[in-house]
């Protein structure tokens, strides 16, 4: 089961409160904070595409980029012992630690 909507190239949470008895989310991979919610999982993801068409709007007329901005770089924290065989492998292979980590990645998010 998902937790996550899909809609062009966003996604949004999907979550339950059961004390206000209401669905709600909020766009992921944007900058900035972008919620909706709905009292159905239809009136959810209903909610969710209208807030990603109204936000894509809004940048549009303030003319910036939607989507949020990656820089490339970002810090993994690991087990001691992980880090260590981590650091063997990329050095039996003849390549640096972030040479290791991109392969390791790419083959999980294809």
């Amino acid at each position: 089961m998902s937790s996550l909507f899909k809609y062009g190239d966003y996604l949004g949470t999907v979550q339950y409160s059961a004390e206000d008895e209401t669905f709600y989310g909020k766009i992921l991979g944007i900058d900035g904070l972008i919620s909706f919610e709905g009292s159905s999982v239809r009136e959810l993801k209903k909610a969710f595409k209208e807030s990603v068409n109204d936000y894509i709007d809004i940048c549009h007329n303030q003319g910036r980029s939607p989507q949020k901005t990656y820089k490339g770089t970002f810090n993994v924290r690991i087990p001691v012992d992980l880090h260590k065989k981590a650091a063997s492998v990329a050095e039996e292979k003849g390549i640096s630690l972030n040479e290791l980590v991109r392969l390791g990645l790419e083959k999980v998010v294809r």
